[in-house]
Parts: C-alpha cells; structure tokens; sequence
C-alpha cells in the first residue's frame, strides 16, 4: 500500500510539470476573446495549460502553430512549426558537436510579442532553445 501511495504521487507531480490538455470550456473567456481577435481565421484549436498559462495549437496552411496566452488573455509568443533546414547553422553545428550524433527532428521558430526571436530543436525526445545567432538558452 504505501508503495502504491508513492507511486501516484510521483505520477501526480510528473504530471503538473508538463502541460495538460484541456477542453475549451476550461480556457478563460480573456484568453479566448484575444485568440479570435488575434486569429480570425481560426476555427479550431486544442488547448493546454503550460505553467499557467493557456496554449492554443493549430494548423495553418497544413503547418503546426500555437499561441501561448496569460490567463488574462495577454499574448506571450507564438510559435510555427519549420524545416529543420530552415535551422540557423550554428544550431546544426551544435547538436553535431554536442549531442553524440543525434538528430534534430523537429524545429519551430518562436516569436515575442516584442519581436524577438528563438528557436526550439527536438532531439532525442527534448526540446532545446537557441537565440537568434544560434546560441543555447538555458
């Protein structure tokens, strides 16, 4: 019995470390509001909470996107699905040099609300952020 009490409340913790899906009855009206208003053209998007805040993801033009929102419905970034091609060099160069010969999967560009851009690089099942010149963020 106490094994099994330990148990779940490891699988709870893991579980509010990453973001949780939630049907949209469960997103706040703000957020919402500023979702249509930003992307009209939107109709259908899933939703999860990350850290508190509100992530709509959807297809656009058969592209992956999302849209991290404050629960006050602020926009925080965006984020679109790229080739990894489309990858700064730098970024290429350093998986090779520092992830043992693995290979970036997925990238996604993310873009502020103030312009300033980073991307993220999937490899080996974890995400890595990298600033514009190609530089590792923490």
């Amino acid at each position: 019995m106490k094994h099994l009490i330990i148990v779940l409340c490891v699988a709870l913790s893991i579980n509010t470390l990453f973001a949780q899906k939630i049907s949209i009855d469960k997103v706040p009206t703000s957020v919402l509001k500023s979702f249509q208003t930003k992307f009209p053209t939107i109709k259908k998007a899933k939703w999860e909470i990350e850290k508190g805040n509100y992530e709509a993801e959807y297809d656009e033009d058969k592209i992956e996107h999302s849209a991290l929102f404050k629960a006050d419905g602020t926009l925080i970034e965006t984020e679109i699905e790229i080739a990894v091609t489309q990858l700064p060099k730098a970024i290429v160069d350093y998986v090779t040099k520092n992830m043992n010969g693995k290979k970036i999967k997925e990238a996604s560009i993310i873009t502020e609300t103030n312009g300033k851009k980073k991307y993220e690089a999937e490899v080996g099942g974890k995400d890595y952020l990298f600033d514009e010149n190609g530089n590792p963020l923490n």
